[in-house]
Parts: structure tokens; C-alpha cells; sequence
């Protein structure tokens, strides 16, 4: 029984150490502190445990702080946690200070890190102004002077701006403008012949320009890879000139016919509103005495001789002339 009693108090006061030395070796990773004085970047095990009470992982930060030692960068670790604390990349930045510092390339700490909170890569900046990228314009259409268009593809080579990362406009602003300075140059061409002779002018007048002015990077030459000639916009725009003019014109006489039509109805009305009269007179010329009876029949035999040969001529225009 007493064996019994001994065992559980034994174990008793082993859990609590055994939970103890989990907890110390959570709190001061004995590993990573001889891989940092092994790697002559050292640091102190009180330092490793502030790491663990703020929640910054130690081996991200002790990884690259050992990376950067050995490339024969000095930076501290105090800068490496405040940039892991403000949410930035630790690994990528000093990674990018490697890369920088192998190709000669001046980049601070501050730098790399304001670069990597702005939200930008900072290494692929790094790995660009090395190596330069060459961005592709869509086609752009424009027309020469002559009413020509051509559709042309442009290529620019660019490459980082370190210096102008931060704040700087992207690959987005480098395609307008040089769109824009395409459009420009191929529309000031007298030609589009001219265009297809010497296209290295469009590429110098927009290479002169200086586009990259506030942007991320640096324009190192822009290309023209192709060049296609496209419809006759200036006949289009005549053509369409001239049918809008038709329309007009037709539209104008299509007026004037109509006031035509209507002047000779109202010109109608008024004739048979006269021969509406005639009777009214000849009733006042009856009661007035100014006109007699035989007067009267001598008028209808008139009217009635000229009736039939309207009748008569009628007949002939339609069968031909009358016998004699």
C-alpha cells in the first residue's frame, strides 16, 4: 500500500516537471539559439522569449537574420521583428536586400521594408531592374493625315525604378502613354505611307517624350513590332458626309413639295370658291334687272357648247383624231 502511494506521488511531481520543461523549451528554443551563435548572428535567449511572449515566430525572424549575416548584411533584429509586427514580409525583403547588394543596387532596410508595406513585390522589383521586362501594347489603331489608319503593336522594355517604387504609376500608365504618343505620331504623318517607310520615327518621337516621368520604372527603349494599314477612314467619313448631305437635300425638297401641294390646294379652294359666287351673282343680277332670261339661256348654251367640245377633244386625245 505504501509502494502504492509512493508511485502516485512520484508521478505526481513528474507531470509538473515534465510540463514545466515542455513550457521552457516552447519559451527558449535551445536549436534555433546555437544555429544563430553557430551562424555568427547571435542572440540573446532573453530576446528569443520576448519573441515567443509577442507572438513573433522565431525561426522567420532568425532565419532571415542569419540569411542576411551571412550575405554581410547588417541588419538588426529589432527591425526584422517591428517589420514582421507591422505586416510586412520579413524573408522576401531580405531576400531582396541579397539580391540588391550582389548586383550593386543601393537598398536601405527602410527602403525594402517601405517598398514591402506599400504592397508591392519588392524582390521581383529587384529581380526587374536586373533583369528588364518588356511589356507588350495592345494594338492601337490611329490615322494619318491622309485618312489612312494604321494598327500598330509596340514594345517597351522598362526595368525598376528603386527609387520611384514607392508612390510611382505601374505598368498600366506606361501603356497609355505610350498608346497616346503612338496615336499622336502617326496622326501628325502627312502619310501613312511615311509611317510604313521610317516606322523607327514613331518609336524615337515617343522615346523623346520622357513617359516614364512618375512612374515605377525606367523606359530603356520601345519597339515597333508591327505595323498594319487598316480601312480608309477619310473616304468612310466623306461617304458619310455625303449621304447625311443627300438627306438633307432630299429632306429640303420633300418641304418644298409639300408647300407646292398645299399652295395648290389652297389656290383650288379659292377657285372653287369663286364659282361658288357665280350663282349669287347672277340671282343679284336677276333681281337687280341687269340680266335677262334670254341672257341667262344664251350663257348655259355656252356652257353647254363648251362642255361638249371638252368632251370631244378628250375623245380624240384618247382614240385618235376625229373624222373630218
Amino acid at each position: 500500500m505504501n509502494d502504492i502511494v509512493g508511485l502516485i506521488g512520484g508521478l505526481g511531481l513528474l507531470l509538473p516537471l515534465l510540463a514545466g520543461l515542455a513550457l521552457l523549451l516552447y519559451l527558449v528554443p535551445i536549436p534555433l539559439w546555437i544555429a544563430a551563435w553557430a551562424s555568427g548572428a547571435y542572440v540573446g535567449l532573453l530576446t528569443l522569449i520576448g519573441m515567443r511572449l509577442r507572438r513573433v515566430p522565431p525561426t522567420t525572424v532568425i532565419t532571415a537574420r542569419i540569411s542576411a549575416v551571412k550575405a554581410g548584411l547588417d541588419i538588426s533584429i529589432n527591425d526584422l521583428e517591428a517589420h514582421f509586427l507591422a505586416g510586412g514580409n520579413v524573408v522576401r525583403v531580405v531576400n531582396a536586400m541579397i539580391s540588391a547588394d550582389k548586383a550593386n543596387i543601393p537598398l536601405p532596410f527602410k527602403r525594402a521594408a517601405a517598398i514591402d508595406l506599400a504592397g508591392r513585390n519588392v524582390l521581383e522589383a529587384v529581380q526587374m531592374s536586373v533583369l528588364p521586362k518588356v511589356i507588350e501594347t495592345p494594338k492601337i489603331a490611329a490615322v494619318a493625315k491622309d485618312g489612312i489608319q494604321l494598327i500598330a503593336v509596340c514594345r517597351v522594355t522598362v526595368r525598376t525604378n528603386i527609387d520611384r517604387l514607392v508612390g510611382g504609376a505601374g505598368e498600366e500608365t506606361i501603356i497609355a502613354r505610350v498608346g497616346e504618343g503612338m496615336v499622336s505620331t502617326i496622326g501628325s504623318a502627312s502619310s501613312h505611307k511615311n509611317v510604313l517607310e521610317n516606322p523607327d520615327h514613331i518609336s524615337k518621337h515617343v522615346l523623346s517624350k520622357g513617359l516614364d516621368a512618375g512612374t515605377a520604372y525606367e523606359i530603356l527603349s520601345i519597339d515597333i513590332a508591327d505595323v498594319d494599314v487598316g480601312a480608309n477612314i477619310g473616304a468612310k467619313l466623306q461617304i458619310d458626309q455625303a449621304n447625311a448631305d443627300k438627306q438633307i437635300a432630299q429632306a429640303k425638297a420633300e418641304e418644298r413639295r409639300a408647300m407646292a401641294v398645299a399652295l395648290e390646294q389652297e389656290m383650288r379652294a379659292r377657285v372653287v370658291e369663286a364659282e361658288a359666287e357665280v350663282p349669287r351673282a347672277m340671282a343679284d343680277a336677276f333681281r337687280q334687272g341687269n340680266m335677262g332670261i334670254m341672257d341667262y339661256y344664251r350663257m348655259k348654251n355656252v356652257q353647254a357648247d363648251t362642255a361638249m367640245r371638252d368632251e370631244i377633244a378628250g375623245t380624240s386625245d384618247k382614240g385618235g383624231s376625229a373624222p373630218a
